[in-house]
């Protein structure tokens, strides 16, 4: 096992200022217990002296206590123009008592001079006497040098000088922040062993840390590089959040570090809570989970040429660097126009259908799946579907109820008051008919909750499952609106999620396909479930 590394989460404060990325107090202690079951070693709250919000979340966490992780308080150098023990920003830090403080302070000569308005020499100083007066009060201290490689670059003796003040000031962790994020990763390397060097033959006894942005789509590059050079901490949120592109992305760099590299860290012991916790914080944040996204994303293990599946089956390591159930995500085969017999079966063999390879019916599915997809159907997002096609293909699917008939009507009687949208249906359930109407927020809602309605009476599990997510999307623009339009909806339960797909030139024919089929599944689902 290599050396240890640090790993300090800034979602809660640095994620925080990304676009349409908002948190409640709530929802960042909740975060942050996930964070700590998780084994981040630093957690970054919020800067107390910059809004109410982060004063209230330290208020509440003082009754909270921790399993590992240290909770860090982030604020700056004290205004220029007032003595530490008087500057309302650091008495904020201190008042919010955390274990750990993090203090920023400037780097590049640019910053001093146009930003702060000060000499050279009068940030030196408060860099030094800021850290000095916050040493005694708390456990741990760490010093961020803000656009420290642009300021090295710009002035390599200055940015130098800062680190040095830093430590004699007494922070133990220096971390080097590429916050414009223009840094690339072949700067990375020389920068940190000089870096490094210097502090030695200053005497300074630090650890050394990186804090990289995404500006140039470098940040999880930098961060690796970093510590393969020499640093011992690192920076970064969840999911990569972020101002502007978002910062380094922990579920990235971690299991980086902990499969690819070898190296010690406290998270190593739970990385299998990686997906989950990456989804809590998108839950939380009511933002959609990225399914491209490595290690935690939908698709990192999702397999859909036919070769592939066949090779994964046979030897995982053919078509994935890392096994996903190490960071708690899971394989899958995807069903497409490029599915093969192994594509299939595997599916099969997943929902507990028994299908052999020599089965004849099999060349049936295959033929009836080309033959969709041509349509225009596509099933990668609408597996439930799939099942539902394969199961009548077998004679496995039972015809729960025999639709008759529906209307949907949309009648617009004033132009400054939205449409009332109104559906009926006339189905049968066994030889019972049954013929409801049901008005709703638009053309879609109405006609689920018609559906619904008609059918709960027969079967009582439909009043728990719910429409979660509905999709259009036009197949062809050649023909304007009579182009044949996708609907893929996706429906809920208290156990699971499955989507359901629709096709026709009509978007109400469409959505009727999906709905239809999300009931049909639900309907099997709980069928089996008695078996």
């Amino acid at each position: 096992m290599g050396r240890s590394i640090e790993i300090y989460d800034t979602t809660l404060r640095d994620g925080t200022q990304a676009e349409n990325f908002n948190l409640s107090v709530e929802d960042k202690i909740r975060i942050t217990k996930a964070l700590d079951e998780f084994g981040i070693d630093f957690i970054e709250g919020g800067w107390p002296g910059s809004n109410p919000i982060s004063v209230e979340y330290f208020r509440k966490m003082r009754g909270i206590r921790l399993k590992h992780a240290k909770l860090a308080a982030f604020g700056s150098t004290r205004h220029f123009k007032n003595q530490p023990e008087d500057d309302p920003n650091l008495q904020a830090l201190l008042d919010a008592t955390p274990q750990t403080i993090t203090i920023f302070g400037k780097s590049w000569d640019i910053h001093v001079t146009e930003a702060l308005h000060i000499e050279l020499d009068d940030n030196l100083l408060i860099i030094e006497d800021t850290l000095a007066y916050l040493r005694p009060h708390v456990e741990h201290l760490i010093y961020d040098a803000e656009h420290f490689f642009d300021g090295y670059k710009n002035n390599q003796e200055y940015a130098l000088e800062t680190l040095a003040r830093a430590a004699a000031g007494g922070a133990e962790t220096i971390v080097l922040c590429d916050t414009n994020g223009g840094t690339l990763p072949f700067e990375i390397g020389p920068i940190i062993e000089h870096v490094l060097k210097y502090l030695r033959e200053n005497g300074a006894d630090v650890k050394l840390g990186i804090h990289p942005h995404n500006d140039s789509e470098s940040a999880v590059a930098n961060a690796l590089l970093a510590i393969s050079a020499g640093a011992d901490h690192v920076q970064g949120t969840i999911n990569g959040f972020g101002e502007r592109c978002g910062n380094a992305n922990l579920t990235s760099i971690i299991p980086a570090l902990v499969f690819k590299m070898g190296l010690a860290c406290t998270v190593r012991e739970n990385i299998d809570k990686l997906y989950t916790t990456s989804r809590l914080v998108n839950e939380l944040a009511n933002l959609p989970h990225n399914r491209y996204q490595p290690y935690v994303g939908e698709s990192a293990f999702a397999h859909k040429g036919g070769i592939h599946v066949s090779a994964v089956k046979r030897n995982p390591l053919t078509y994935e660097h890392i096994e996903p159930d190490k960071v708690g995500n899971i394989r899958r085969v995807l069903i497409s126009d490029q599915s093969g017999r192994a594509n299939i079966l595997h599916k099969a063999k997943q929902w507990g259908i028994k299908l052999d390879a020599g089965d004849p019916v099999l060349a049936t599915i295959i033929s009836e799946l080309k033959e969709k997809e041509n349509l225009g159907y596509m099933y990668e997002g609408a597996e439930a579907s799939f099942e539902n096609l394969m199961r009548r293909a077998m004679g496995l699917q039972r015809n729960y109820f025999k639709f008759e008939t529906f209307r949907v009507m949309n009648h617009k009687y004033r132009m400054d008051k939205p449409p009332l949208t109104e559906a009926t249906i006339r189905l049968y359930v066994g030889g019972s008919e049954v013929h409801t109407a049901s008005m709703g927020d638009g053309p879609v809602n109405a006609l689920d909750k018609a559906m619904r309605k008609a059918l709960v009476r027969f079967y009582p599990c439909l009043e728990e499952m719910e429409l979660a997510d509905y999709k259009v999307r036009v197949l062809s623009g050649e023909h304007g609106t009579e182009a044949r339009v996708r609907v893929l909806v996706e429906s809920k339960d208290k156990v699971c999620r499955w989507g359901t797909v629709g096709v026709s030139v009509n978007i109400i024919e469409a959505s009727w396909q999906a709905l239809v089929d999300s009931i049909n599944y639900k309907l099997m689902k709980e069928e089996n479930k008695k078996k």
